[in-house]
């Protein structure tokens, strides 16, 4: 069970929450959806002494995945289509990306989902210990600038946590563009209790079975940047 702080913690937070202005259809999924794929009380404000969410109520006993920072959805809403037997839920707090998100849902029909709208730290907070068989995290803010590499979420701030609430012999997947994320990444997430699965080039050079392509992917793959494919496992 994750501890019962005290009193809400001071954290920083270093991305965006809202872009330019969301077309009406996309308020309309705000207004309509979200609530009703929420995992469960999560914000300080409904659940201030950070009672465990109740992962089997919400899914139905079905296995659980975690995706950090769903950018647009599209990984997230692709997983969950071809994975029915799995509830995932996805954390972003760009509200942006969150209506993307939601229309997708509506237009694929999925029903396996939850989606918070905010930090995924305060969603480590209420996830029960070793309750969450596989993470996402693809294509994550890179802050480029050294100073600013704290950020970053491959930081023991952030891997602590993920480890706590992984199941023992979980996956954690990270993809990435970014060289120097690749190098925090691979010094960083063995320390925290994971190991590296790669043999060999081909194993971070080649997406996943089941992978597909985010429009940062693609992005990048368009200005020139090689996508590594990272695959660790929580020690056992």
């Amino acid at each position: 069970m994750p501890p019962v702080p005290a009193e809400r913690p001071h954290r920083n937070f270093y991305g965006r929450r809202r872009g330019k202005h969301l077309r009406d259809s996309q308020e309309v999924y705000l207004q309509e959806d979200l609530d009703a794929l929420s995992p469960g009380a999560v914000d300080w404000e409904v659940n201030p002494d950070r009672a465990p969410l109740d992962l089997a109520a919400r899914f139905g006993g079905r296995e659980v995945w975690l995706e950090i920072g769903f950018g647009g959805g599209e990984h997230m809403v692709h997983q969950a289509s071809q994975n029915p037997q799995v509830g995932i839920i996805g954390c972003e707090p760009y509200i942006n990306g969150v209506a993307m998100l939601l229309g997708k849902i509506r237009r694929a029909g999925v029903d396996n989902l939850a989606v918070y709208p905010g930090d995924v730290r305060d969603m480590f907070d209420v996830l029960p210990d070793a309750s969450i068989a596989k993470a996402f995290l693809l294509y994550p803010d890179p802050w480029p600038k050294a100073r600013h590499h704290r950020r970053r979420f491959v930081t023991p701030e952030h891997l602590e946590p993920l480890a706590r609430v992984l199941k023992p012999g979980a996956e954690f997947r990270v993809a990435t563009d970014i060289p120097d994320y690749v190098r925090q990444t691979l010094e960083e997430v063995p320390g925290a209790g994971f190991d590296w699965l790669a043999e060999g080039p081909e194993d971070w050079r080649t997406p996943w079975g089941d992978w597909i392509s985010t429009r940062y992917e693609l992005k990048a793959l368009r200005e020139g940047r090689v996508p590594h494919y990272l695959t660790f496992r929580r020690h056992g």
